[in-house]
């Protein structure tokens, strides 16, 4: 139970955080629909018997007064009208709101420092997070909490009603109903919660086997695993088949625990009342009244069976949920280097998710404002990894990462299916309209836009189709230079441009790049060329740094690919 309430806490937090009136209004609504509809059944067969009985009799027909039920009856189907109305769109509104929340914190958790490199291992199931967990949370509203303290109050209720007929009576009736209204639901819920987790599993996996179905296809033909592929997404949907056939039989069950316990309280009830009309402690309109009022008291807590069913799957999702919650609240500040420097590494050791072996290990390196680096090494030496240590996107095991706030330029910069002002202003989405043609200009670009029939407003595709490689990765560093940040962390900036290209592309940038500090990671020589020091990289560790004039520095660039 303690765990349940620690991955529940977040999601709680948020719904009250976010939609705290809202949500209140929508219970308090829900709660008058319910107790209206008891007051207006018991109410109406109060009216019906009294009315039938002073029908009996001229004299009491004359002084029977018809308008004051009647009235009530009106009055009391009016508010539950509007009451229903006013939940509904209460309770939904809130619970949409709280979701499209809780999905904008998920999404800014993903773009948080460390979490990139998460989602681009694991993208089918973090958007499995975004979707399907997600949406699994708007049962613990609408059909857990809410349906669970209205059926609370209606039983309360209930029982005072039926207490003032009979204390023994309303007592007996209030703790049955609410002992076995709840009970019957916690029972079933604890019946279908593997059967509920199994089933969302059984759909992730069915939709992650699908979509490498389709997205790898070709290799899988040519691999001659298509056959098992299919026979994979077979069984996925045959485990999500089988749990939901266990969830139908738990439902079957709770539906005729539901009707047993309503028929058994109906006919205690019955007897009841008449053993009380009998005995003239009440009358039969009042007897009739009750008999009704007990009716109406558990149908609230049929309420409760879809919620029991889903309860499993809202758990799940809370428990992968709630971690994200709450990284994604804790941003840890960045640590300032010592003055002068642009970075420090001291003695910094880094684990990939999940690996037991590190990818950068005893780094001890530092950065003078200005200064210019090239780290070289062979591939998964840990170049990337070390540029990622440096965004914040690894997370250091050992020693303390100090750095100024750095702008990332990966190998593959993605591009947005909008136009091209749109995917410059990603970078500093308050650019006007003179600096985004400086840097287009810087880039070397501006001339190619301008041909353009729509200029800077040109709609791109897919990944930034309509434009050549080289002007993909022109744009991708206009985009650089609209980031006005002292530290540039540059990935191969030049790889797949052809020569001519990408020596431009390198003037251009350290023209640009004046007064800030670079590290290229590279094993081209061109790159490495225009920088003041080499460190050359193996294993995760630093062999060798060299400066600019030493014999090493030359012999550093002689081992990297020429031009």
């Amino acid at each position: 139970m303690s765990r349940f309430a620690a991955d529940l806490k977040p999601i709680l937090h948020l719904f009250l955080a976010e939609r705290r009136r809202a949500l209140l209004l929508g219970a308090v609504l829900s709660a008058m629909t319910v107790m209206a509809g008891i007051a207006l059944l018991g109410l109406s067969g109060w009216f019906i018997t009294a009315t039938s009985l002073a029908g009996l009799s001229a004299a009491a027909a004359i002084t029977f007064d018809v308008f004051a039920p009647s009235a009530g009856i009106r009055l009391l189907a009016i508010v539950r009208t509007v009451a229903r109305y006013g939940e509904r769109l209460a309770t939904h509104d809130a619970t949409l709101g709280v979701l499209a929340a809780l999905r904008e914190r998920l999404f800014r958790g993903f773009a948080e420092p460390g979490a990139a490199r998460a989602l681009s291992h694991r993208p089918a199931k973090l958007l499995f997070r975004l979707t399907a967990d997600i949406d699994a949370l708007d049962s613990l509203y609408l059909r857990i909490l809410v349906p669970a303290a209205v059926a609370v109050g209606a039983a309360l209720a209930a029982s005072v009603a039926l207490g003032l007929m009979h204390p023994l009576f309303g007592l007996g009736f209030g703790l049955f109903l609410a002992g076995t209204g709840l009970g019957l639901p916690v029972i079933a819920g604890h019946a279908a919660r593997k059967h509920a987790r199994r089933r969302a599993h059984g759909i992730e996996a069915l939709r992650s086997r699908t979509i490498d179905l389709v997205a790898g296809q070709t290799d899988l033909l040519m691999a001659g695993r298509l056959a098992a592929q299919k026979e994979a997404i077979a069984a996925a949907d045959g485990y999500a088949a089988h749990a939901d056939d266990r969830l139908n039989r738990v439902e079957t069950g709770l539906t005729f625990g539901f009707g047993l316990v309503s028929t058994l309280l109906l006919t205690v009830s019955l007897l009841a009342v008449a053993a009380l009309a009998e005995s003239e402690m009440i009358t039969a309109p009042v007897a009739a009244l009750g008999l009704l009022v007990a009716f109406a008291a558990v149908e609230p807590f049929a309420a409760l069976r879809r919620g029991a069913l889903e309860l499993g799957r809202t758990l799940l999702a809370a428990r992968r949920i709630a971690p994200r919650l709450a990284v994604a609240d804790v941003t840890e500040p960045l640590v300032a280097p010592p003055p002068g420097y642009a970075f420090s590494l001291p003695d910094v050791s880094a684990f990939h998710e999940n690996s037991a072996v590190p990818v950068l290990q005893g780094i001890d390196l530092a950065l003078q404002q200005g200064e210019r680096l090239a780290v070289i090494g062979s591939s998964g030496a840990g170049k990337s990894s070390l540029l990622a240590l440096l965004s914040g996107e690894l997370p250091a095991s050992t020693g303390s990462v100090a750095a100024v706030t750095a702008t990332l330029l990966t190998q593959r910069t993605e591009l947005f299916e909008d136009s091209l002002r749109g995917n410059l202003l990603l970078a500093n989405p308050d650019t006007g309209e003179a600096r985004l043609r400086d840097v287009l200009a810087a880039a070397g670009l501006l001339a190619d836009v301008e041909a353009m029939p729509r200029g800077i407003d040109t709609p791109l595709g897919e990944g930034g189709l309509g434009l050549s490689g080289g002007q993909s990765r022109r744009l991708a560093l206009a985009r650089l230079f609209l980031r006005d940040t002292p530290l540039w962390l540059l990935d191969e900036p030049t790889e797949g441009l052809d020569g001519a290209n990408a020596r431009d592309v390198l003037c251009r940038l350290a023209a640009m790049a004046t007064g800030r500090s670079l590290v290229i990671a590279t094993h081209i020589r061109r790159e490495a060329a225009i920088a003041d020091r080499i460190a050359v990289i193996e294993g995760g560790r630093i062999s060798e740094i060299s400066r600019r004039g030493e014999a090493a520095f030359e012999k550093a660039l002689d081992r990297l690919r020429p031009d």
